[in-house]
């Protein structure tokens, strides 16, 4: 008898990704024998840029965009994770036609990062934007150069207090804290808290709820899905932020949590016969490739 298999009815692509892959589907399929390049990796997970490569998708990095545009090859994305503004400028100076697919969610991020910037600038006394996020994300990326550099990026409680320690983040000023979209709840709530016993005035503190109502659902019910099964497979690309802070709550809830990328990372040696499996995965994992791993342990013979 094979094992139970069920796929967590709550994983696979946020609504960012999927308007972005649809995006670029749709430019591919009313372009015809046209490559589409897109700055950056659309989704972070291999196989679903194998599958989307084969229809015309290519990855390129800012380095490339000279050669490019001399080449004539000017049809560049935008993925949801967002561009600083120079990125456009730039674009718009070499000649390319942006198919922009920011998400909506990181758009409003960076505008409010934008307004909050201007309010500190004309308020009179020291202020600071703090993004508590992972340096040299591609939506952090984005979100600092929304003020030209000027914003502290803090990934933990650690690195929080060392900034408070030496005096990069003041204690005595104004404060606009931001987070990442794709950023744990439960670690955005620890960092606020200890910011705001930190400052000389905690009334100087400004939180901002900018973390994705989807991701931040995601944890919720991942963590019910993850102690209704003896065993999960937690399917994500490997340099998937998003995956990578989701495979990490699961598995400190169910020790028998196991990280792929693929079916072909399934190992038969995690199961019993009498195991009732789930299938989870990050926003960025398709819902196909969730199928195929299910798939595959349900093929397993113990």
């Amino acid at each position: 008898m094979g094992l139970l298999v069920e796929i967590d009815p709550q994983s696979g692509f946020c609504g960012g990704v999927i308007r972005a892959i649809g995006s670029a589907e749709r430019f591919l399929s009313e372009h015809p024998g046209r490559t589409l390049y897109s700055l950056g990796s659309i989704v972070h997970n291999d196989e679903e840029l194998s599958r989307l490569s084969r229809r015309g998708l290519v990855s390129v990095s800012q380095e490339d965009l000279p050669s490019l545009a001399a080449r004539g090859e000017l049809s560049l994305l935008i993925r949801a994770h967002g561009e600083p503004p120079s990125t456009y400028r730039r674009a718009a100076g070499l000649g390319f036609e942006v198919v922009d697919c920011t998400c909506p969610v990181v758009l409003k991020l960076q505008q409010d990062i934008r307004a909050a910037y201007d309010r500190l600038q004309t308020s009179g006394r020291p202020g600071q934007i703090v993004i508590f996020g992972r340096i040299g994300h591609a939506e952090v990326l984005g979100l600092v150069g929304q003020v030209d550099g000027d914003a502290i990026v803090v990934e933990a409680p650690d690195m929080l207090r060392a900034f408070l320690s030496d005096g990069t983040i003041r204690r005595d000023g104004r404060i606009e804290l931001f987070s990442q979209t794709t950023k744990s709840p439960e670690e955005y709530a620890v960092v606020a808290s200890l910011l705001r016993v930190s400052l000389t005035d905690p009334a100087a503190l400004t939180v901002h709820d900018t973390i994705c109502t989807q991701v931040a659902r995601r944890h919720e019910n991942l963590t019910a899905f993850a102690t209704q099964h003896d065993v999960v497979i937690f399917v994500a690309g490997k340099t998937s932020s998003n995956g990578t802070v989701l495979f990490s709550l699961c598995k400190s809830l169910n020790i028998r949590t196991f990280l792929v990328s693929s079916e072909a990372e399934v190992r038969k040696e995690w199961f019993r016969p009498d195991d009732k499996v789930g299938v989870s995965g990050a926003t960025s994992t398709p819902k196909w490739l969730l199928d195929q791993v299910a798939g595959r342990i349900a093929s397993l013979t113990l």
